[in-house]
């Protein structure tokens, strides 16, 4: 499935109410589905800064694609993060550092955060973008 098809089907699945509990109990749901990051990485290494919650990130190259992994001590913070890694784990590099994440903004994402949680989301999508690119120069 592309980038495209993956932010389109989360666009759709949060389009079945206009009501952002409805929205935040998705979130919620999605957050628990998502799998457990593995405790030696809940340390400071992957603890991402700018987040209000603790968020741990951690990657996996295979010299190909990146897959994510992820754990917040927030419930809404851990649905937002599980919705970031479903977009662009098991992607390529350039694939990451390319994507416009739509999604964000067509689902109201942004617009229903508190400043703090808006600042929180950047900063996971920046960091995800930045291992990228760490990852795609190591390449070279």
């Amino acid at each position: 499935m592309t980038i495209s098809e993956v932010q389109n089907n989360i666009i759709e699945e949060f389009s079945f109410s206009d009501d952002w509990m409805d929205k935040y109990n998705l979130l919620i749901d999605i957050g628990k589905d998502m799998p457990v990051i593995d405790p030696k990485y809940k340390v400071k290494d992957f603890l991402i800064e700018g987040c209000q919650s603790k968020v741990w990130l951690h990657p996996v190259y295979d010299g190909k694609l990146i897959s994510f992994t992820a754990d917040s001590d927030a419930i809404i913070t851990r649905g937002i993060v599980a919705l970031l890694i479903k977009v662009l784990s098991n992607r390529s590099p350039e694939e990451i550092i390319a994507t416009d994440l739509y999604f964000i903004d067509k689902i109201g994402l942004r617009q229903n955060l508190s400043p703090t949680r808006s600042n929180g989301l950047l900063s996971m999508v920046r960091q995800m973008k930045l291992y990228a690119m760490a990852f795609q120069a190591s390449k070279k």
